[in-house]
């Protein structure tokens, strides 16, 4: 298992250079030359040029790819071009917001989702399965940010029983944390909990036609042994799985329900510096959540030996 986990880590490292190579390439690819976005309008060619040097622009690529690379190795994002400060520490001063909310979700959708796919194959045909699978689709049909507009108007602005904004820090308290957390995650949350539904019943239909489900049912155990003992050990794989891909998901709903509930996380500090052409943080941002989403990968390898010992071979 070591041996595995040793080969998976060793894979990831070609992944995180060909991202940090796209990365770094956002500076030429985006349309605009920067050092006249930072100039200004009223900037002469002269001080346009004097910024590109500044900024080591009027260098060969692959110099300042080296650059750039060798610096991140040294904990140096950069600084921000509009700001200038350090783009790791704007980082640090929006983590927490966006950790918490993913965390929450994932958290939220895998309480919600397992189980009710869980019940939609074993009541498969049903009233119970057609209901779960109806809220399924609607929920992947649905936009991030319809369902958070609506979500604030009914339980924010009618009922007035959770905040419509904002953010509070968890050493303030875990209710007041936790209470401007409830309605992001579960609009964020929608479409992540629909498609861990739908695999989740795909997953359980299959193994609940096996042979040893029909040997445990005639030993007389329980239903609900069944099928969160036996039938969801051995269908957890895909699953695992699609809640891996998922965090794909929560990485880009959280720019856009940071932006409807006003959450001073990473996704509001993406969109401010895509619409200043902060090419710093846009790259740090981007190389955070791309290391983020590898790692989330490289844990559900590491998972699927835990539940399928076959795989460590």
């Amino acid at each position: 298992m070591v041996s595995y986990i040793f080969r998976r880590i060793l894979s990831t490292m070609p992944v995180m250079a060909i991202v940090a190579l796209f990365v770094f390439s956002l500076l030429y690819i985006a349309p605009g030359d920067p050092a006249a976005v930072i100039a200004g309008d009223q900037a002469s060619p002269a001080d346009v040029e004097r910024i590109r040097q500044a900024l080591g622009l009027d260098r060969p690529f692959l110099v300042q790819f080296g650059d750039w690379v060798w610096r991140i190795l040294h904990g140096d994002l950069g600084t921000s071009i509009f700001t200038n400060l350090p783009v790791s520490s704007l980082i640090a001063q929006r983590l927490e917001p966006t950790l918490s909310l993913m965390a929450i979700t994932l958290v939220l959708t895998i309480l919600v989702a397992v189980p009710l796919g869980v019940v939609a194959a074993w009541k498969a045909g049903s009233l119970v399965d057609r209901t779960i699978m109806a809220f399924a689709v609607f929920g992947f049909s649905l936009p991030v940010f319809v369902v958070g507009y609506v979500l604030a108007y009914l339980f924010a602005l009618q009922f007035d029983w959770l905040p419509v904004q904002g953010y509070t820090p968890l050493v303030e308290g875990l209710w007041p944390w936790l209470e401007h957390l409830i309605l992001p995650a579960l609009a964020l949350g929608c479409v992540y909990i629909a498609l861990i539904a739908r695999i989740t019943r795909a997953a359980m239909l299959e193994v609940l036609q096996q042979d040893y489900v029909r040997t445990a049912r005639a030993k007389g155990l329980g239903q609900g042994s069944i099928l969160f003992v036996h039938a969801l050990k051995n269908a957890a794989v895909p699953i695992v799985t699609v809640i891996g891909i998922g965090i794909a998901l929560l990485i880009g709903g959280a720019v856009v329900t940071e932006s409807v509930f006003a959450i001073p996380g990473l996704g509001r500090l993406t969109i401010d510096a895509i619409l200043r052409r902060d090419y710093p943080v846009i790259q740090g941002i981007v190389l955070l959540f791309s290391f983020l989403y590898v790692l989330v990968n490289l844990m559900v390898d590491v998972t699927y030996t835990l539940v399928d010992p076959r795989i460590r071979y």
